[in-house]
Parts: structure tokens; sequence; C-alpha cells
């Protein structure tokens, strides 16, 4: 039976709101800078403002197992949200959320989804935590990546 899972990131970001969106939205180039994803591959381009649009994810954790999902773009607004539907090792709903106030770029990034690897779903009653460790170690080290690649402060918030 599949797991299900809710986590929200959230960072702090002190730079421009078009330069952490131009930064997220093209997640092509993740593995350029977060250490994390390995691989991000896009397999259909989906409409003129990206909806429809299928992206590949390869992500590395911590404890060095690998997921593999892909995430079809529902929604976009820009410099204020990405939503997407994921299938793969990890099925459920994603939103990337942004806004800005005096400089400082707000991040949360919500996943609701449920693990469909037999292991993962076989060894949750032991494992729910480490996946929650893994979970957020990844996305911590998004955001550090992040920070150095725009050169300026993230203050992580969970």
């Amino acid at each position: 039976m599949s797991q299900k899972y809710s986590f929200v990131s959230h960072w702090k970001v002190k730079a421009p709101i078009d330069d952490v969106w131009e930064l997220i939205y093209d997640s092509v180039k993740w593995p350029e800078w977060w250490q994390s994803v390995i691989e991000v591959k896009e397999t259909y381009t989906g409409d003129t403002r990206g909806i429809g649009s299928m992206r590949s994810y390869t992500m590395r954790s911590p404890m060095l197992y690998t997921l593999t999902f892909n995430l079809e773009l529902t929604h976009r607004e820009d410099l204020k949200l990405l939503q997407g539907n994921a299938t793969g090792d990890l099925s459920g709903t994603g939103a990337w959320i942004l806004s800005e106030e005096k400089g400082i770029t707000d991040i949360q990034c919500h996943w609701n989804v449920e693990t469909t690897k037999w292991w993962m779903n076989t060894f949750a009653f032991i494992l729910k935590p480490a996946f929650h460790f893994n979970h957020a170690a990844v996305m911590k080290d998004g955001a550090l990546c992040l920070g150095r690649l725009l050169n300026t402060e993230v203050h992580i918030i969970s």
C-alpha cells in the first residue's frame, strides 16, 4: 500500500523575485547548480506558457537512493506560482509559491505525494522518519545551492 507524505519547504532569499523565478522555473538547468538533482529532461513542451509540459526528474537523497518522477505543469502564474502533477516513483501534486517584499523573495514548495516504490511502502513503518529527513536535506541543499548561485543570503525556515 502506498504511503502518503506532505512536505512544505520555506525559504527567504535576499534577491529579486525575477532572478529567483527564472532559476526555479528553468528546472532543466537544476542539475547545473542543485547538487541533489541528477537529471531533468523535458519530454513534452506543452503550450506557449509551458502548461502541459512534462519533465522527468531524477533526484538523489542523502541515503543514496534515487527517485525518478515526471511532473506535468498544470498551472503557472508568472512570478507567483508553478503547480503540477507527479507520476512515477512519486505520485501526487507539487507547487512552488513565490512572493517578494522589500527585496526578499519568499519561496514555498508544497509537495503532497504518495510513494510507489515497493520497498519504500513495505518498510515505511521504520523508514518514514528517514524519508522526512531526506526530503528536508534535499530541499536544504537546493536552498543553499540557490544562495550560492545568486551570491546572496538564504534563510531556511522549513
